[in-house]
């Protein structure tokens, strides 16, 4: 039988448990009583707006985050001017006039697709690689720079000999933060390093001048005519050496005026555009090639453009057919994803608008679209072009990995039905081996020997067939 103390301990412990419980019960019940609350105000919110307009706004994406840009150019510009300003006998029409000039340089900035980030007062900022992310924004800004200049200079009123105001341009090129504001016309405020080391260039500018940091001196200096212009202290960087650019250098302007882009300029600059092409194409085959294309793949194709840069300086032929030759290896096999025996076709127009897009010269742009049609099968190349890229398409035939290659064009060509066994398919590349030809002596002298063994393994590969 139990003892008293047993049975009040006993109770004791059951009081305690029941006070717990109730404890537990009470905090449930008060987080139901917040959680209705806050129920009831999110129904009340709800009820203001319509099942439609709820679903519309679900639809909508969040507020983006702040992106970083690896790589963008900063243009800070201000006029020099305003101290003077009371003195001139006509201080209206210089106000008028530098309006005019602020639209004016919108207009530049638009023709390079270069982001108008504020304006205040008379202090502009500008960036480069913003609208889109690429390599050629240091030279589209300090491109911008000089026509701002040029713009300011041929400002005159009222038979003043020279232009009033003058614009004080400082550039450099590094990574930056963009906050999206929202807002169409500056979709960003940037903040950073960058912006600041852009703006500390415009202030120690001279008048008139375009200073520019060492990292864009890097990256334009191909391009203009460029001098050093003295160094500036900088907080934990101890000094940034500064250059002043003085206009486009002269083999590369028109009837060497330092001022209009030649033909040779547009070429270097494309040159240097095409590894932006480059990755979006690259980006597009990664994503819609099937994955049976064991040979017409990526590695292919950044074969034949390795292949045509090489041959094609080898052949002495000149920078813009260099450039040709590239876009036409990049383009020639991606239409392998629309179509498989089409696909010379399809990607002679994946080429047409995406280098319209890029603002390629219709001339260029069927030079490419000929270019990829020439490597259809059977090749019959008309000129020096064609002959490249075709012996660059073919080059597998004279290089030490025939065999693995040629093992991968089967096994595309077999899940396609195309091709019956692995004997019929050797018989077949030593059949087409034998009658191919490499068009351009630089092809015949690195493959061409090569090519001859590849011909006597297929032989050896067939005659052990028929042994067996």
């Amino acid at each position: 039988m139990e003892s008293i103390e047993d049975y009040i301990l006993r109770i004791t412990k059951l009081a305690n448990r029941n006070k717990e419980l109730n404890d537990q019960l009470q905090g449930l019940v008060g987080r139901y009583e917040v959680i209705q609350k806050q129920n009831e105000k999110y129904l009340n919110l709800l009820s203001e707006y319509s099942y439609e307009e709820i679903e519309e706004r679900l639809k909508q994406p969040s507020k983006k985050r702040v992106k970083r840009f690896k790589m963008v150019s900063i243009l800070y510009a201000t006029f020099d001017g305003f101290d003077r300003l009371n003195d001139h006998a006509h201080p209206q029409e210089l106000v008028d006039a530098l309006d005019e000039l602020y639209l004016n340089f919108d207009d530049i900035a638009k023709k390079y697709g270069i982001l108008k980030v504020k304006t205040i007062g008379d202090t502009f900022l500008y960036a480069g690689g913003i609208l889109e992310e690429n390599r050629t924004n240091p030279i589209d800004v300090v491109n911008m720079a000089l026509e701002m200049q040029i713009a300011a200079k041929n400002c005159i009123i009222n038979g003043d000999k020279e232009a009033f105001w003058k614009v004080n341009i400082g550039i450099h090129t590094g990574p930056v933060l963009g906050e999206p504001t929202g807002k169409k016309n500056s979709p960003y405020t940037l903040t950073g390093e960058s912006t600041n080391i852009a703006s500390r260039m415009g202030m120690a500018c001279k008048g008139g001048d375009i200073n520019i940091s060492v990292m864009t001196y890097e990256l334009i200096k191909e391009f203009f005519s460029v001098e050093e212009n003295g160094h500036m202290p900088a907080k934990y960087k101890g000094f940034l050496d500064m250059y002043k650019v003085n206009g486009i250098r002269y083999k590369l302007s028109i009837d060497r005026d330092g001022i209009r882009p030649n033909q040779r300029f547009k070429t270097k600059y494309n040159l240097i555009q095409f590894m932006d092409i480059q990755e979006e194409l690259l980006d597009i085959l990664e994503q819609k090639l099937p994955e049976n294309l064991y040979y017409h793949n990526i590695k292919h194709t950044i074969d034949v453009v390795t292949e045509v840069e090489l041959i094609g300086w080898a052949e002495g032929l000149k920078e813009e057919e260099i450039l040709l030759l590239k876009l036409a290896g990049l383009f020639h096999d991606c239409g392998h994803t629309i179509d498989y025996k089409e696909h010379e076709l399809h990607g002679a127009q994946i080429a047409r608008d995406i280098l319209t897009n890029y603002k390629y010269p219709k001339d260029q742009i069927d030079t490419v679209c000929r270019l990829i049609m020439s490597t259809k099968f059977p090749p019959e190349p008309k000129d020096i072009l064609e002959q490249v890229i075709c012996d660059s398409d073919l080059d597998y035939l004279g290089r030490s990995d025939f065999i693995p290659v040629s093992n991968t064009l089967f096994q595309e060509l077999k899940e396609r039905s195309m091709i019956g066994t692995i004997d019929e398919w050797n018989q077949l590349q030593l059949s087409f081996i034998k009658k191919h030809q490499y068009y351009t002596e630089t092809a015949r002298n690195l493959r061409q020997i090569n090519k001859e063994s590849q011909i006597e393994r297929l032989e050896g590969l067939l005659n052990i067939k028929v042994k067996a």
